[in-house]
């Protein structure tokens, strides 16, 4: 009988007391004050079938400083894109890893991954959500910000699935949200209703220069995510007044800062004077990728309490 485990398939797997706990940990091994190895003998499995910079350096080193060990495997060192069902993969794996880490397109597959998977299954992202880069915001967000957990953050441009996993963590720590998206681009409607449910403080807007009045947080994301190529140049349209620009900019708090989850287009989305500028904190947003992932596997894989 296999031991139980977690999968952190979206930011709602961890409860508001271990999301607290989960930043205090990231935190220490920030700081250099956390020296364990608790991967130590132990194996993630690292599924791209999305390509990614970021997210494959971070998960491969954090691993190594755990004492652990990250195998990449492309589209090419997998039979997924060739028709194998994605339950045999997660079965096979198993046998071999203690962990399995996966960034692809449908949330379906690494829901069908983690179903059947008995070793802790990791969203590295999907088109429906990437919940380790927004726990990486928010990690930013308090190491840069006082009250962070009563920050407002404005979210500008596409619904997508960073927009999601704001929502999610907006309900879970209680931070308020405003997302200004164009007519047609809103984000997933069950999570605005989990949101809803909650009773969080999260607002959809059209017009970005509301979102952003008193905002402690502006960020945003690519206009077209990887997939959505062909759609580039409606989506140019749909989003001309969209720019995080120094005007903009200057509507939100004296003391906000910038995000951006990279790689970023200058010119589009962001003007190059604001991610550039002195309020941009993108590169510790970028850092903190892997604290927060390192304490996601010492947590699910490692065995580290969260309470």
């Amino acid at each position: 009988m296999t031991a139980p485990h977690r999968d952190f398939l979206n930011i709602r797997e961890f409860s508001r007391d271990e999301l607290h706990a989960l930043f205090a940990l990231a935190e220490r091994m920030r700081s250099g004050a956390y020296t364990a190895r608790p991967l130590t003998g132990k194996a993630l499995a690292m599924i791209f079938m999305k390509s990614s910079t970021r997210t494959r350096v971070s998960f491969e080193v954090g691993a190594a400083q755990l004492g652990g060990t990250a195998h990449f495997l492309s589209p090419r060192d997998v039979q997924l894109g060739r028709g194998e069902p994605v339950p045999d993969t997660a079965r096979v794996l198993a046998r071999y890893v203690q962990g399995i880490m996966i960034r692809t397109f449908a949330h379906a597959d690494i829901e069908l991954l983690a179903e059947t998977a008995d070793v802790p299954v990791i969203n590295g992202l999907t088109d429906l959500s990437h919940p380790c880069q927004i726990l990486a915001d928010v990690l930013t967000i308090r190491q840069h910000l006082s009250s962070p957990d009563q920050a407002p953050v404005a979210w500008i441009g596409d619904g997508n699935n960073m927009a999601n996993s704001w929502i999610e963590a907006a309900a879970l720590l209680g931070f308020p949200l405003r997302l200004a998206c164009p007519e047609g681009y809103d984000p997933d409607p069950a999570f605005l209703a989990f949101a809803s449910n909650a009773g969080a403080d999260v607002q959809l807007l059209r017009d970005p220069n509301e979102a952003v009045r008193g905002a402690r947080v502006v960020t945003t994301d690519v206009w077209a995510s990887m997939g959505q190529e062909e759609e580039q140049a409606a989506r140019v349209a749909a989003f001309a007044d969209f720019q995080v620009d120094d005007a903009m900019m200057q509507r939100a708090s004296a003391d906000a800062i910038f995000l951006h989850c990279l790689p970023a287009h200058r010119g589009e989305e962001v003007a190059a004077s604001v991610i550039d500028g002195p309020q941009s904190r993108v590169w510790d947003e970028a850092e903190n990728r892997l604290h927060i992932q390192k304490a996601i596997m010492a947590a699910l894989m490692g065995g580290e309490p969260l309470s």
